[in-house]
């Protein structure tokens, strides 16, 4: 090795933050670069085919870039869709209040609201989409209000507008230097992967704290959320990814399914390790430890590799009746016999889901796919409750301003409203509303200043469009670099949006700075409006009252998989559970009360609830006489009303009725694991329903 090499590694390694710097700004720079080509090349193409507004094409390559380019193509689809049905809307909504601006106003009003609402309700860029049909209404209405007569050449033009700032970001982000986002979810779900099959192969050894239970559980969830989140932005940048993406999906189910019979089966070794049961946690151990051989490869490259590991678990699988039979057999009969019973049942209902997991990860890695799978949904659990609050909150916002601008007769209270529609919008889908308000605000206010500096002291004096880029390359060029940084993105989004805005680049272009003045005096006042609106009408995200309500919610899912119907109810159980818990701990303080509660509520519903799941789905397979059906439904019923209403009464009935199950099971071999498990977690000394648990005996008596 070189002297200068030599150097360059302890250089590397002494200032590894500065060598990250650096490459995060090139990266940030790129993003300026793809930013300013794509707003540049959207104004040159609007007034190329004379349309009235290039500020609007240009407004949208400035909303819509984002660094990876298929997080833009998600984006521009949703926009578009959004575009078409608020011009729909807006055009429908003038063409039948022609002149009784009232109604008009009040019909707009609530469209926005409702658009604000499923902002809030859906995730992602399926939410953009809502805000997008909400202010479209506003763009293409409210400028033809005076003049009805042109409400469908200003649809026309402004869906042109915007489908041209759509086309162009989406092909300057995928042609120029385009950073994909597939490497990104590859990247996340190889490292899950590894991480999670270390977890299992590092606990095979014994019982795993309460506390290290708990956290694993959070990685799992926010990893299950973001993996899902990635998918759905990934399958419009690449075709290999769309052909996968039934697959992926597959995998993600099955990792969720994994990640929950893992914990049931820990749960109870623990259970067992803390009454003293010995000879039951012994034999549970040694059941288990097979599974850690089959994960411990001869190499250590093959740790991780599923080709290596998909046969490996596949024998294991095949040897443990075998075992789990001479294991039993050293154990005396009745209840401690019942206990391994419930753990063997549990670690082969966690080995056939772990090898699932491990075979669809072999596919993925594979280059070609055959045959068919088994189509699967990530489904959300959507808060109608906070989307009716937030379409409350914008139809007050609008109906004051629109109120306001009618008694004053104020001229520019069309730009008041339009960027009142934009921002409550907007808002509404932030997490938290005020922050990014006052941020968005601060920047959009210097953004129009940049704006009047440009359209008014250096335009002018300019000629021909490369003038016009050179002396708005400076001002223009500071928002995309704020969007680049993720802590300064609200003020960036601001800036980028307030100085497009202002410029007005039009065809012809025109100067009236009283105009400009006033314009802009309107829409500080409209985004000001939209944020005190939080302040009148608090948001619903984060707060106690929506963490309470998720939590029953979250509770209910125990319900659900009592009542539902089967048909697809297992993955639609478990991946609502976590889309649930990760909205409430997203918000919550980690190590706190409130986070410590949470956590251990969302273990006890994904142990009680697939229990109950696996119970019915035995039931339907291998129907019970009517007796027996009869005391397992009555159990089934008993732990739904539990969970619904949780109270020592409503504890003691379902351990009674679970116990009279057990007891009535007592033909039915392949009935009575589930049912233990239940009553292990009813009597789990650590899970949230301890609060209401006898304490004069052990969890697992008999």
């Amino acid at each position: 090795m070189s002297a200068a090499s030599m150097k360059a590694g302890q250089a590397a390694r002494r200032w590894p933050t500065l060598a990250e710097a650096f490459a995060g700004e090139g990266r940030a720079w790129l993003f300026v670069a793809k930013s300013l080509l794509a707003l540049y090349l959207a104004a040159w193409l609007a007034m190329w085919l004379r349309l009235e507004q290039p500020s609007t094409t240009m407004i949208t390559v400035a909303i819509v870039m984002h660094p990876h380019s298929g997080m833009v193509l998600a984006k521009s689809f949703y926009r578009a869709i959004g575009t078409l049905c608020g011009s729909a809307f807006g055009l429908a909504l003038m063409c039948v209040f022609p002149q009784q601006r009232e109604l008009f106003l009040l019909c707009l009003s609530l469209w926005v609201a409702l658009c604000a609402g499923g902002a809030t309700l859906y995730r992602n860029f399926m939410s953009y989409g809502f805000v997008l049909a909400g202010y479209t209404a506003a763009i293409v209405a409210l400028p033809a209000i005076a003049h009805p007569l042109e409400v469908f050449d200003s649809a026309l033009m402004r869906v042109s507008e915007v489908m041209l700032g759509i086309v162009v970001a989406g092909v300057v982000s995928d042609a120029v230097f385009p950073g994909r986002l597939r490497l990104v979810l590859r990247q996340n779900a190889r490292a899950h992967f590894a991480h999670f099959i270390d977890f299992v192969r590092g606990s095979t050894g014994g019982s795993i704290p309460r506390a290290e239970m708990e956290q694993a559980h959070l990685r799992f969830v926010r990893a299950a959320v973001q993996l899902e989140d990635l998918r759905a932005s990934v399958i419009f940048e690449d075709p290999e990814v769309r052909a996968r993406s039934t697959r992926m999906r597959l995998l993600n189910q099955h990792n969720m399914a994994a990640a929950t019979s893992f914990q049931s089966l820990h749960h109870l070794i623990n259970r067992l390790q803390r009454e003293g049961r010995a000879a039951e946690v012994d034999a549970l151990i040694a059941l288990y430890r097979p599974l850690g051989a089959a994960l411990t490869t001869p190499a250590a490259a093959d740790l991780h590799e599923p080709a290596v590991l998909a046969p490996r678990l596949r024998e294991c699988a095949r040897r443990l009746p075998a075992l789990a039979a001479e294991l039993r057999a050293g154990l005396a009969p009745g209840h401690a016999q019942l206990a391994f019973d419930t753990g063997d049942t549990l670690l082969r209902r966690f080995l056939d889901e772990l090898c699932g997991y491990v075979e669809v990860e072999l596919a993925l890695r594979g280059r070609l796919l055959r045959g068919s799978v088994e189509r699967v949904h990530f489904r959300r659990g959507n808060d109608a409750t906070g989307a009716l609050v937030a379409v409350l909150r914008t139809f007050l916002t609008m109906t004051t301003l629109s109120a306001f601008w009618i008694a004053s007769g104020w001229p520019f209270g069309s730009s008041a409203m339009l960027l009142a529609t934009i921002f409550s919008g907007l808002f509404a889908a932030l997490p938290n509303p005020l922050s990014s308000a006052f941020t968005m605000l601060v920047g959009y206010a210097a953004g129009m200043l940049a704006g009047i500096y440009a359209a008014f002291w250096l335009l002018p004096g300019s000629d021909g469009f490369a003038m016009l880029v050179a002396v708005t390359l400076p001002l223009l060029l500071i928002g995309p670099w704020l969007n680049a940084h993720a802590e300064l993105a609200g003020v960036g989004g601001g800036y980028a949006i307030g100085i497009v805005y202002i410029m007005a680049l039009k065809n012809p272009m025109a100067y009236d700075p009283v105009h400009a003045l006033n314009d802009a005096i309107a829409q500080l006042a409209g985004v000001a409006l939209a944020a005190a609106a939080f302040v009148f009408v608090p948001r619903v995200t984060g707060s106690g009252w929506q963490r309470r309500r998720q939590v029953r919610r979250l509770r209910e899912q125990v319900v659900l998989a009592a009542t539902a119907p089967l048909a697809g109810l297992p993955w639609r159980f478990e991946s609502v559970s976590r889309d649930l818990f990760h909205q409430v701990i997203v918000h919550t303080r980690p190590g706190s009360r409130p986070s410590r509660e949470l956590l251990g509520w969302a273990l006890a519903v994904q142990e009680s609830g697939r229990a109950l799941i696996e119970l019915r789905q035995q039931l339907r397979a291998d129907p019970a006489p009517v007796d027996v059906g009869r005391q397992v439904d009555a159990a089934v019923q008993a732990m739904a009303q539990l969970y619904r209403r949780p109270d020592a009464m409503h504890r003691q009935q379902a351990e009674d009725a679970v116990r009279a199950a057990i007891d009535a099971c007592a033909a039915r071999p392949a009935l009575r694991p589930r049912l233990y498990q239940l009553l292990g977690a009813l009597r789990d000394d650590e899970s949230p329903l301890a609060a209401w648990t006898p304490s004069m005996e052990p969890a697992h008596a008999p």
